[in-house]
This record gives C-alpha cells, structure tokens and sequence, in this order.
C-alpha cells in the first residue's frame, strides 16, 4: 500500500512558480517559436495572403520546391561518439573573409511589402550576427541605405542583367561604391517563371486591391496600418513599375545573356564575383574558366523553372569535379540547422537562406529576423556536437547520407541490372 498525505505548503510552493507575464505582444510570440516552421505558421496569421503567397510561392506546380525541400529530409546523419564537443566553432572563412555561421541572407525581392521594415531589418540582423546580407536588384531600399545599416557588416549585391547594360552596371558602380564586397550575378532568369499564385492574387506593385484582397486583409490591420503610413512601396534601384512581377522581369531582363557578357561584368566588379543560378556540372565547369570566385547552386528557389534539378543533390558531385576552383554555395529548400550542416558536409562552403529569412521578417520584424537566426545558430551547434564534429573543417561526406528517392530511370534500370 502507498501512503499518502495531504501535500504541505512548503512542498507545493515550488510547484507554483508562475512566469512573469510581459505586455511585450511581439517577444511573447516570438518567443514561442522554436522551429523556422514556426516563425512561418506566425507570418503567415499576420501577412496578407497575396505577400505571403510571393515568399511561399513558386513556379507552376511549384514541384521543384517541394522536391529541394524533400532533399533535406531525404538524409541520413552518421554521428561519432565520444567525441569532445564542449566547444563548437561555427565559423571560418568565405569569399575571402570570415563569417560567423555557414550561411547567409539571400536576395529577396519586394522585400518591404512581407513587412515595411524590409531590407534594412534584414541588415540589421545580419551586421549583428556576423553574416552577411544580399540586396536584390529588386529590393525596396537603396543600395546606400542598406550600407548605413549594415556599415561595418559584410553586404552583397545580386545582379540582374538588364537590356539597358548601362543602367545594370549604375546599380554595380553604386554598389561597390557603397563598400558592398561581393556580387552575385544571376543567370537563371532569361524571362520570369510562372509564378501562378501571383498571377492568381494580383500581385502587383503597387498591390492591386480586389474584395478577396480586402477581406483577407481585415484580420491583419497591424499589416495594413504599418504598409498605409510609411513611405510608399517601390523598387529603390528601379523606376516606379505599375503591373505584375512577371511583365516587370519580362520587360526588364535580357535573354541574350551569356558567357562573354559574364567575363565582362567580372571586369567591371573590383570584389568578388559569384554565379547565382548554376544548375549543372557542365556549366559548373565553364563558370570555372571564366575565372569568377565563387558559384552559388541554385534553382531560383523553385520560382524559375518547375522540375529543375535539385541543388542539394548536385552538390556532391559538383563539389568533387570543381571544389577546388571556388568557393560553392547552395540555396532552395533551406529550412533548419540541420539542412545547413548536410550542406556544408557534402561540400558547400556556404548556404543564403531567403524563404527563412522572410518568415522571419513577416512574424515580427528586425526581431523576428534575429530569432530566425538564432534558431537556425542554435540548430547547427547542436547537429555538430551531436555529430560529434567541433569545427566546421571536420565535417566531411562520411558524416551524411543522401537516401534514394528521385532516380534517374537510366540509373535504376543499370542498377537493376548489375543485381
């Protein structure tokens, strides 16, 4: 038989320690969130759904997305044990210069519709933490102003290449200028992808309003309050557009693009040059002999062309073939720590994260920016102790698997027949 009592004051008083409540609305949600899916679950209650749409968004049926992001999942992790991991360094260097984590903000564009604080909460952030932030051609703050942010942080340009060349290469001038180290020249956006939930919602700039566009709005007044009094939405390095993003880029972007072009803005940059949009070994190859620093795989983040190859798993074989030449970076499908670390064990020197970064902004801001990476800091320090792993140097293939989902038919019929 258990003996029982009747508990004592003294021994309940522990038991009922309550926190102390906080007026602070914003920290309070934040604070819940312990998963980038979290801070999206938040943006997405607080943003209207056309803006929110824009980040979640990509091409057609948007399967490469969910193919980049499946990719991640699709590993397997092989830790050591007994490892000393009481310290973790996660930081070396990239481009020439040292980061504090092994990945970055990625260039977005309409950055000021998910949230009015826009880029410069991003260069906030990112000058704080030690990583650098990406201005976009079709960012909504100037290239000067995320400069004044981010003074003593490491800032880089992405670069569209316009039919009018000399209005592209005033954006460069005003770039390096402004102290930017790095530019990122983007070469998978001859014309704009299908982006239908765009075409779907009206997304435009300036937004166009519908009934479906007022009535999703009137549960986010906060949105509507914050967009209707501070400066009016434009692209800081373009003139005012009126139309869809698509009939923008369309307009805009020059298709004859090729790789004497890439060999003459690499002339014009004084910093470090990176090919953002590289989607196979064979042009992985030839940026090589082009001589630029860097190259960054990528599928636009699904938002090009739908069925894309998947980064992730372009990365080891492209990591063999041409590590040596540059530094390789990834991006699409990012969302964890743990994503990152896979990454950087498989090759990459560094990661941009966009969707992350931009749920981030829209839960809450510079801080929501700050939590987003401070989970994503979190998450990597501790699939590296858990690896048993306490520097970026020492990850390595041995420590991650890529499981077999998505087979070349070829490959799985040789496989099929050498059994």
């Amino acid at each position: 038989m258990i003996k029982r009592q009747l508990p004592k004051a003294h021994d309940l008083a522990p038991l009922l320690q309550f926190k102390k409540p906080s007026l602070d609305f914003k920290q309070n949600r934040l604070n819940k969130a312990q998963t980038v899916y979290d801070l999206r679950a938040i943006a997405k209650r607080r943003t209207p759904r056309a803006a929110f749409d824009y980040t979640e968004g990509a091409a057609e049926a948007e399967i490469s997305l969910a193919r980049a992001r499946q990719a991640f999942e699709d590993i397997e992790f092989t830790p050591s044990i007994l490892r000393n991991v009481a310290e973790v360094c996660t930081g070396w260097d990239v481009l020439g210069a040292p980061v504090s984590q092994p990945f970055g903000i990625a260039p977005t564009g309409f950055t000021r519709m998910m949230h009015t604080e826009g880029e410069i909460a991003g260069a906030h952030a990112a000058g704080r933490a030690g990583i650098p932030f990406s201005l976009s051609t079709m960012g909504t703050t100037a290239i000067e102003d995320v400069q004044a942010a981010n003074p003593h942080g490491r800032n880089w340009f992405q670069l569209y290449m316009w039919k009018d060349r000399d209005r592209s290469m005033a954006l460069v001038e005003r770039a390096a200028k402004s102290g930017f180290d790095t530019l990122l020249v983007t070469v998978d956006v001859p014309v704009a992808g299908a982006r239908l939930r765009d075409k779907r919602n009206g997304f435009s700039l300036p937004p166009q309003l519908t009934m479906s566009t007022v009535v999703n709005a009137i549960p986010r007044p906060w949105w509507w309050f914050d967009f209707l009094t501070t400066e009016p939405l434009s692209f800081a390095s373009l003139d005012r557009w009126s139309g869809t993003v698509g009939e923008l880029l369309d307009s805009m972007f020059d298709p004859t693009v090729d790789f004497n072009d890439l060999r003459w803005i690499r002339d014009q940059w004084p910093g470090k040059v990176v090919v953002k949009g590289i989607q196979s070994l064979d042009d992985a190859k030839k940026v090589a002999e082009v001589g630029v620093d860097g190259i960054v795989l990528s599928n636009h983040g699904g938002r090009q062309l739908d069925r894309a190859p998947i980064p992730f798993h372009l990365l080891p074989e492209v990591a063999r073939e041409v590590g040596s030449e540059y530094d390789i970076l990834v991006d699409t499908g990012i969302m964890s720590g743990a994503d990152v670390v896979a990454a950087v064990a498989l090759g990459a020197r560094f990661t941009l994260l966009g969707r992350a970064y931009l749920y981030g902004l829209m839960a809450g801001g510079e801080a929501g920016v700050d939590k987003m990476i401070e989970i994503v800091s979190g998450q990597i320090a501790r699939t590296m102790r858990l690896l048993g792993v306490c520097s970026l140097e020492e990850l390595g293939p041995e420590h991650v698997t890529q499981l077999v989902r998505l087979v070349p038919r070829s490959q799985a019929a040789a496989v099929l027949t050498s059994r």
